[in-house]
């Protein structure tokens, strides 16, 4: 069986003692920046119920322009990445940049399903994005 990010999430939920022991790692993150991040996967958040609306509505170039400006590797110099990813361990750095990548390729891929009507093609490359937060919420936390 292969280890999807799903799985793990799933496992880390039956994983974890019920007296409330986290196992992620603690990334340690000055307040300002902390902060900073935590806007930030608010946003994302944001970004993604507005890219399933927008499917939802057959706006697929807009699900396109959302992804990218708000999600895809054109947003990291606006999340503060290359100041963000001397605090952060290797994996965490890897799978932020997994995020940006998958959002802008979900990107391509909605703007295709308004040509081709592979709507089942973007949700699929939607998931990607998603997977990437959750392997990346799974295995860290910050305070």
């Amino acid at each position: 069986m292969k280890l999807t990010p799903a799985l793990a999430a799933a496992l880390l939920i039956l994983v974890t003692p019920a007296h409330g022991a986290d196992p992620r790692q603690f990334v340690q993150l000055p307040e300002m920046m902390r902060d900073h991040m935590m806007h930030n996967m608010r946003d994302h958040l944001l970004a993604l119920q507005t890219i399933t609306r927008q499917l939802a509505d057959g706006e697929y170039d807009a699900a396109a322009d959302t992804a990218e400006q708000r999600l895809g590797m054109s947003a990291m110099q606006r999340h503060g990445a290359a100041h963000m990813a001397p605090y952060m361990p290797k994996g965490m750095q890897t799978a932020g940049t997994d995020m940006h990548r998958a959002a802008s390729r979900f990107a391509i891929t909605a703007r295709d399903a308004s040509v081709d009507g592979g709507l089942s093609k973007a949700f699929g490359a939607l998931s990607k994005v998603m997977a990437a937060c959750v392997t990346c919420h799974s295995a860290y936390r910050i305070h």
